[in-house]
């Protein structure tokens, strides 16, 4: 049995990572009504080259819908609707093919890049390119006997 916690007690112990608890809100809560449908993998596919792979057995191409906004990937299964499974009579079903929609919240500066289906396996490559102004710089220490001016 799963509960959800409280996190809020710690949102006024903390000064800028209040994205951190609302993204841990967000995994409980989605954890807790997620169904595992359908199951996938994330790698690591290099130095800031990600990727996910999802089992997705049954579906085209046309069928699923990748899409990207902001920090959210979604990923939409739709079965077509052809009337062939109403005139077959399973003796056991495990192939599930039922319409799906999963989510996952990326990280900053991260961008799909592309998405193929091979062998009913979907697979979305992820890239992370942090702009310039974003990325770490050495900051020279000089041997001066002067205090820097400040200026505004």
């Amino acid at each position: 049995m799963r509960t959800n916690f409280d996190y809020s007690p710690f949102h006024r112990a903390t000064v800028g990572f209040d994205r951190v608890f609302s993204l841990l809100d967000a995994v409980s809560s989605q954890a807790s009504s997620a169904n595992g449908y359908p199951p996938y993998n994330i790698e690591k596919a290099g130095e800031n080259a990600y990727r996910i792979v999802m089992a997705v057995a049954g579906f085209s191409e046309a069928e699923l819908n990748v899409t990207q906004k902001e920090n959210e990937l979604q990923v939409t299964g739709q079965a077509a609707a052809n009337g062939e499974d109403e005139k077959k009579q399973y003796l056991y079903r495990g192939i599930a093919g039922r319409n799906f929609d999963r989510r996952f919240q990326l990280a900053d500066h991260v961008k799909v890049v592309g998405a193929k289906l091979i062998n009913g396996l979907l697979t979305i490559e992820l890239q992370r390119e942090v702009p310039e102004e974003k990325k770490a710089r050495a900051i020279p220490v000089v041997n001066g006997g002067e205090q820097p001016a400040l200026t505004h």
